[in-house]
């Protein structure tokens, strides 16, 4: 047996060794919600890890704003057995999955190809520092961004949307130029132009609308978000402009964000940025 032992012990040196590298999901979860915890998502939410298992060992992540059978596709082409998105798959109870919806069918997927699948939704909406709507104001240039409503657990740095300042006061129709240009807008939806400069600047990603007479007590000048309805407009009311420039593309750089977090902490398995655009709403 004597002539085996020195293959033996290179063996189990390498394989000692690989094991070592690997990563659990588990790792991963707890790098993103020391940034963004559970606890600070909202009472509808789902964020979490929502197929899977946590002591699964990584081989590859996909970074995404949604996940749907077009992103489990893309993980099983990259060899990836991680999506990582902002949406959650499963938001609201499934009482069967049979594959009747997009949703039931994107979970039987995942689970037959053995990903697992990860959301950092409202959690990450809700924290500044690495938090969803401070990348959005990263991209228009904002300074001295603060919590536009914080959370009841008083805490200055958690809660909904924030409040920035632009370096220089803008004028209204060059502001929107700049927002349409920086967040990729195929066209922004807005109320009637103030006529004053813009300076200070409300945002959250997403459907903001309940957070308009917030942004309003603070005397913004705009309140950048998505999802306002028809009425919802005419709370404007004169006192601020609203700029609706869409759901997706109000969030679509929470991907780049995923992506910096997981990539700047782990370097042992490859992370990605989907290439696949997941915006349900199409232009004409």
């Amino acid at each position: 047996m004597s002539h085996l032992g020195g293959s033996f012990g290179i063996l189990c040196v390498y394989w000692t060794t690989k094991n070592y590298d690997m990563t659990k999901i588990s790792e991963l979860i707890q790098q993103i919600e020391s940034i963004a915890p559970l606890c600070y998502q909202e009472s509808y939410d789902n964020a979490g890890l929502i197929v899977g298992q946590a002591d699964q060992e990584i081989k590859a992540v996909l970074c995404s704003l949604d996940t749907i059978e077009a992103t489990i596709d893309e993980a099983i082409g990259l060899g990836a057995n991680l999506i990582v998105s902002h949406h959650p798959i499963i938001f609201g109870g499934l009482s069967k999955i049979n594959g009747a919806n997009y949703v039931e069918r994107t979970v039987i997927k995942a689970i037959k190809n053995d990903i697992a699948i990860y959301a950092a939704h409202t959690n990450l909406d809700n924290v500044l520092h690495q938090g969803v709507n401070q990348k959005i104001g990263q991209k228009l240039g904002l300074e001295a961004m603060e919590i536009l409503q914080p959370m009841a657990i008083a805490q200055e740095h958690i809660g909904a949307g924030i409040l920035g300042i632009l370096p220089t006061p803008m004028d209204e129709k060059a502001f929107l130029d700049l927002l349409k240009n920086r967040m990729q807008a195929k066209c922004i939806r807005h109320t009637e132009l103030l006529g004053k400069p813009i300076r200070k600047v409300a945002i959250c990603g997403g459907s903001g609308q309940f957070l308009l007479p917030t942004a309003i007590k603070n005397k913004a000048d705009v309140f950048v978000s998505a999802d306002f309805k028809y009425h919802q407009f005419f709370d404007a009311d004169g006192h601020i402009l609203i700029a609706d420039i869409g759901h997706f593309e109000s969030e679509q750089y929470t991907i780049e964000l995923l992506f910096d977090i997981i990539s700047t902490n782990f370097s042992n398995f490859a992370t990605h940025y989907t290439k696949i655009d997941t915006n349900p709403v199409k232009y004409y």
